[in-house]
């Protein structure tokens, strides 16, 4: 019992000193950004290494333009935000943006970007969403989740010694279940730099996606005025429950003072660490 209590104690320690390899995946070329930009801003400044992956080429996203030209716009935006983020790399996927579907090609895919990447932690979409791509973008990290240490399967790329964590990124759907906060990240330190690697995506957060809500008038043209009209968009909703695994991870002080947060909630296949350990990995 003592050398359990042990190792118990000193794991937190253990977790935050060893280097992570962390990959995100997305439908498009700014949803890493949208869901998991600041807790990756935070994970590459401690020194782990960050990658993010686009499983579209985001080719249908704009009202003006589309196909190879949008591709390329886009591509140079993940660049840009990468950049912003310090993180190691944004890769995208050449699939069509509104035609993705959860076939045995594009789970190879998948497989091979979470193998090459050595990753310790994979983080997507959960597979329920208004949008088929990024439902499906879940569907396709859920199928390879085990697959990545099955040596028989995509064998072109050595298989993982050991299984990943995988975790979703927070979503406001509640059917067929809510989101479960398994634990939060506080913002509120790193928000400026979140914001800047969105800023980064012009095509999507001041053309398409303000197009596409009939919102467009509201975007300024000054470029301090647009971000600031930016940040106050994108912050994640602090729920009942989110508000709860602040509080167990920072404390009733500070978790009531806490006001931009990203949230993960632990998928049921890969591996299944705590809580402890979750907070140990995650940072705060």
């Amino acid at each position: 019992m003592r050398i359990a209590l042990l190792l118990f104690a000193t794991f937190p320690l253990f977790a935050q000193e060893r280097k992570l390899r962390i990959i995100a995946f997305g439908a498009h070329p700014d949803d890493c950004d949208i869901k998991f930009a600041g807790t990756a801003y935070k994970f590459a400044r401690a020194g782990h290494q960050v990658k993010f992956v686009s499983v579209t080429n985001g080719d249908a996203g704009h009202q003006e333009m589309g196909g190879g030209i949008l591709a390329k716009r886009r591509f140079a935006e993940t660049q840009e935000s990468s950049r912003r983020l310090g993180i190691a790399e944004y890769e995208v996927f050449d699939n069509h943006d509104g035609e993705l579907t959860p076939n045995l090609e594009v789970r190879r895919q998948v497989i091979r970007a979470i193998r090459k990447w050595k990753a310790d932690i994979v983080i997507s979409p959960r597979p329920n969403d208004y949008h088929p791509d990024h439902r499906y973008t879940g569907v396709l990290v859920q199928d390879a989740a085990y697959m990545v240490v099955v040596p028989n399967v995509t064998p072109d790329v050595p298989p993982l010694e050991n299984n990943p964590v995988f975790l979703y990124y927070q979503d406001a759907f509640q059917k067929p279940s809510p989101f479960q906060p398994d634990v939060v990240v506080a913002l509120d330190d790193v928000w400026e730099n979140k914001v800047n690697a969105l800023d980064a995506h012009v095509s999507q957060f001041y053309e398409w996606l303000p197009w596409v809500d009939h919102r467009l008038h509201e975007v300024p043209q000054d470029p301090a005025a647009r971000k600031k009209w930016l940040s106050s968009r994108r912050v994640q909703p602090v729920n009942e429950a989110v508000r709860a695994t602040l509080t167990r991870r920072y404390g009733a002080a500070k978790a009531a003072t806490i006001q931009r947060v990203e949230s993960f909630e632990l998928c049921e296949y890969g591996r299944r660490p705590g809580l402890p350990e979750l907070d140990a990995i995650f940072p705060k």
